[in-house]
């Protein structure tokens, strides 16, 4: 099988060393004392860079050159989104397509049980999301996280520890700050590219023009079709903050003041949203803020648990959100049930009041990864590229949670359900 790919696969084909992978498979015999034990021997490559520069393209022809070097060595690889149903509609597609170019697709080798996986010169290669594999669980030779921006941190931490080895990592740096930036490109283990869809010759034109759209060239300007976040992130793949943030000058501190008052606010996310809870506190035109638990819970007694260990007590008040209802399921008296001095708090006044009510603060947030995100990517809606006053329901629920908290704070009792 001859492949023809891109300046990504050429990287990985020139970095990717063979040897070091044989030895990192091996069962290796444990001698305490001694350092860096059988860990020279993992790789790790991040792939980052602007749309259609055919990041993920060549990392699956990587793989296939992979499986084929490794024949019937029943290798293990598993390629993987946040979700599973994201990983189907993309990377799992885009495997298939390449299968068929290469005329190496076989029904016969395409297994659709769950995880869905195929046999590629007789090893197995899985797909699936951080949301149906979980993070314990079994072993594989290489893992592939597609889209790492959306990834979450603790989950792909499990699976590398699980991976023997190689990791892959690829994305569009549509935030400033990630855990990629901070905890992956510094590895010593860890090989980085950067590349655009300039670089890229087989992107078709049609692709192509309108990423170069977003260039704020006079012409593009004129159409229209400029765009600097856009451009920046998709079109030179670098790392970029979106325009019309709603909460877009904070300071991200380390720890909570000491002596401030805390009130607990929580927004309620069930399955496909993370269930947000934070606490704040004021001092002076300052609000502080930290974030203690994110997380989709479609259940009290989990969400019970996940509370206590959070370190919050029965008895400390929680402004909830009121939208509490999941498949005729009450949140807020089922945990009112388990002892919870939970409240909820009345959306009648709308969101952007209460947005108001923060914006007259000094924001400062504690450090954390999915606040940041949330921060980074909180903005107005858009209609027609004209900014209007409602914000996009996305990325909100941390501050939709402060919120909360906020409105009990300051004493608007008529918007409390007791």
């Amino acid at each position: 099988m001859k492949i023809s790919g891109g300046i990504n696969l050429e990287f990985l084909l020139e970095n990717f060393d063979y040897k070091k992978a044989d030895t990192a498979s091996r069962v290796a015999p444990l001698t305490f004392g001694e350092e860096n034990v059988n860990e020279s021997d993992k790789q790790g490559f991040v792939l980052e860079g602007g749309s259609g520069s055919a990041k993920s393209y060549d990392i699956i022809q990587f793989i296939l050159t992979y499986c084929q070097r490794n024949i019937d060595k029943g290798k293990d690889i598993l390629i993987f989104r946040q979700t599973a149903a994201d990983c189907k509609k993309t990377v799992l597609k885009d495997f298939i397509k390449i299968l068929r170019m290469y005329d190496l697709y076989d029904p016969d080798k395409h297994f659709m049980s769950s995880p869905i996986h195929f046999d590629v010169f007789g090893n197995i290669v899985y797909f699936s999301g951080l949301d149906a594999v979980g993070s314990h669980g079994e072993r594989h030779d290489i893992i592939w996280g597609n889209e790492g921006m959306e990834l979450d941190f603790e989950g792909f931490k499990q699976l590398n520890q699980r991976c023997n080895e190689a990791f892959f990592l690829d994305y569009n740096p549509y935030f400033t700050e990630h855990w990629i930036f901070n905890s992956i490109i510094t590895r010593p283990d860890t090989k980085f590219f950067h590349s655009t869809c300039l670089q890229n010759p087989f992107l078709p034109s049609g692709q192509r023009q309108e990423i170069l759209s977003y260039e704020t060239t006079p012409e593009n300007i004129k159409n229209g079709t400029a765009d600097d976040f856009m451009w920046k992130v998709y079109g030179l793949g670098e790392r970029g903050q979106i325009t019309g943030l709603i909460f877009k000058d904070v300071t991200w501190i380390d720890e909570m003041p000491e002596g401030l008052e805390l009130h607990t606010g929580m927004d309620l996310g069930f399955v496909n949203d993370p269930t947000a809870v934070t606490q704040f506190g004021l001092k002076g035109n300052n609000l502080y803020a930290k974030l203690l638990l994110y997380d989709p819970i479609d259940n009290a007694p989990t969400l019970s648990d996940a509370l206590k260990n959070a370190g919050l007590k029965y008895n400390e008040s929680i402004s909830s959100d009121c939208a509490d209802k999941y498949n005729d399921y009450e949140m807020v008296k089922e945990l009112k049930n388990l002892g919870w001095n939970v409240h909820k708090v009345s959306k009648a006044k709308g969101i952007v009041w209460g947005i108001g009510l923060l914006k007259k603060h000094k924001i400062h947030l504690v450090r954390n990864v999915n606040l940041k995100r949330e921060q980074e990517n909180y903005k107005w809606r858009e209609i027609n590229g004209i900014s209007v006053n409602e914000p996009v329901h996305a990325y909100c629920h941390a501050f939709d949670s402060i919120r909360y908290a906020y409105i009990s704070a300051i004493g608007q009792r008529s918007l409390i359900k007791w």
